[in-house]
């Protein structure tokens, strides 16, 4: 395994992770899941991310039983949670300092973990203020309750936001943001990210390398039973595999896998691997529903080699849609 700093910081965190979304306490049983985290853990992997709406609170209480299950060294492995969606009620929702206090509570007793690695803000509140926002996230750093606390699709003029009302109060900036990125989500990480990361200490952390699914090639001969897009729930997913624009994707990744078959990993590898090519990207998180899943997504790492300047302008001319 590959170990990068998150942003700025000095927390090394495996270049690929776990993510629980959709898997964990949904798509598949809490042995499987046990399963999963257990070979991710003993190939290296010390991410494992998940959030209070995931499975409505469901993941989380599956990954504190594995957690608390397998007994690993809590110094060993790096837990991320998001908060955002708690509840029903109009004060579980958003980013007061109310629900801020509140979500990182809920989550840190469905996990069973005295604090969290990392929290983030699954997505910004136009409601909140700013400044209330990050004393929110100071409080809860300051408390015990987390190390960091980071963003999610936010963007960058509220990451600069965050960092300028930090800066004036004294306050805690956000350490990282996470931003889904694969081959066809690709300008906010390849331009606006980096370009503020530059000016701040926030580091990129991304999701979804395999959109969905969509990049696996599982979905070249229609919507397989049992797959993503075949669950409920995700019915926007199979509308968008099977639009104009989603088929003229899926045309053009028949011809990335030419390369991925001359690299001799599979198309979801090189998919990842892609996405790893930015040292800057601290980690990618997968998600994986069965075991042979996720031997085949951590073996990633082992073709980040092959991704040269040469080959990601091959690739780049085959999917024609570079920044």
């Amino acid at each position: 395994m590959l170990y990068r700093n998150l942003g700025r910081t000095g927390l090394k965190v495996s270049a690929i992770g776990l993510g629980t979304w959709v898997t964990f306490g949904g798509q598949i049983g809490d042995d499987v899941a046990g399963q999963i985290a257990e070979i991710a853990y003993e190939n290296g992997v010390n991410v494992f991310d998940t959030a209070e709406v995931y499975a409505g609170g469901r993941a989380e209480i599956v990954l504190g039983n594995i957690l608390r299950k397998k007994q690993w060294r809590r110094s060993s492995y790096v837990v991320m949670t998001k908060v955002y969606w708690g509840g029903r009620a109009p004060s579980e929702i958003g980013l007061s300092r109310k629900h801020i206090i509140e979500g990182v509570h809920g989550s840190l007793q469905r996990l069973q973990l005295e604090y969290v690695d990392v929290v983030f803000a699954n997505q910004a509140d136009p409601d909140a203020d700013m400044e209330e926002i990050v004393r929110g996230f100071t409080q809860v750093i300051n408390s015990g309750k987390a190390l960091y606390w980071g963003t999610s699709r936010w963007s960058p003029s509220q990451i600069m936001e965050a960092y300028a009302v930090a800066r004036q109060y004294n306050l805690i900036p956000p350490t990282v943001e996470q931003s889904e990125y694969n081959f066809f989500r690709r300008e906010k990480v390849e331009t606006d990210l980096v370009d503020v990361c530059g000016k701040t200490k926030c580091g990129i952390m991304t999701w979804s390398p395999l959109a969905g699914g969509m990049i696996s090639g599982k979905y070249s001969d229609g919507i397989p039973v049992d797959s993503r897009a075949d669950l409920k729930g995700f019915s926007w997913l199979k509308d968008k595999i099977t639009s104009v624009q989603g088929r003229k994707q899926q045309a053009r990744l028949m011809e990335v896998q030419i390369i991925s078959d001359r690299l001799g990993c599979t198309l979801s590898q090189l998919a990842i691997a892609w996405c790893l090519r930015y040292s800057s990207n601290s980690s990618v998180l997968v998600g994986a529903s069965t075991v042979e899943q996720i031997y085949e997504n951590l073996k990633s790492i082992n073709y980040l080699p092959s991704i040269t300047k040469e080959l990601s302008d091959e690739i780049d001319t085959v999917l024609q849609n570079a920044p």
